[in-house]
């Protein structure tokens, strides 16, 4: 290739380089706000009057924290959001987060947008390990019901501990209840490679807890003092 031709060509190969970093870069920012936000969550969730039960906490394997779901509708109702999910291993500690969206839709009489920050409480770990292979729909593959404590008088309550999880919503600072039947869980795939890089699996992830980062220590601290 001639030396005229050369140039615009590797240009363009800097300038394609450049702005996959940036791209890179701006999403791993943006998983980094998303940590923040839900360390800003279960602090919130945990300094509420009425909490979650100190005993679901004790015998929970895995949870997902959504800040700010957006649940929206004119008749036809969405919802959407990005949060990250933990399992707590067998050893009582805690894994690495794992970058995960929310989605779902509904019909019925419906109207305005509504941000929830939201929590899922999950039973049992191999739930969360097993979206590593496929997604998982709340009320289909797995049975989920509004968590007690804090929930208005017509949402269903299960003081046994016998749904596979539990769901805690919550709106301009007080709980509120969030209809999540039919929505589906899924590996952020783009956001888990940004921040941990394209050679860690969601496998390894949900079973390290090797980080040093200063806000996943902090993530999980605050998980821990919810229970103990």
């Amino acid at each position: 290739m001639k030396a005229s031709k050369m140039f615009p060509f590797l240009f363009s190969l800097l300038v394609l380089s450049f702005s996959f970093t940036s791209v890179k870069s701006q999403i791993k920012q943006k998983d980094q706000e998303k940590i923040d936000a839900s360390i800003k969550v279960l602090q919130d969730f945990g300094q509420m009057k009425e909490k979650i039960p100190k005993e679901l906490m004790e015998m929970t394997q895995g949870i997902i924290i959504v800040p700010k779901l957006i649940n929206a509708g004119f008749v036809v109702g969405g919802k959407r959001g990005k949060g990250i999910a933990m399992v707590k291993l067998e050893d009582g500690t805690w894994s690495d987060p794992v970058f995960v969206t929310i989605t779902g839709g509904s019909v019925g009489f419906q109207i305005g947008v509504q941000a929830v920050d939201l929590v899922l409480v999950f039973k049992n770990r191999e739930t969360l390990q097993n979206i590593n292979k496929n997604s998982v729909t709340l009320g289909g593959d797995v049975s989920i019901t509004a968590g007690p404590m804090g929930r208005n008088s017509t949402a269903s309550t299960d003081t046994k501990f016998e749904a596979e999880v539990y769901s805690y919503s919550r709106s301009k600072g007080l709980f509120a209840g969030i209809s999540l039947g039919g929505s589906v869980i899924a590996i952020d795939e783009n956001a888990n490679n940004a921040f941990y890089g394209e050679d860690e699996s969601t496998k390894t992830l949900f079973s390290n807890t090797t980080s040093t980062s200063q806000s996943l220590q902090q993530l999980k601290e605050v998980l821990k003092n919810m229970y103990q």
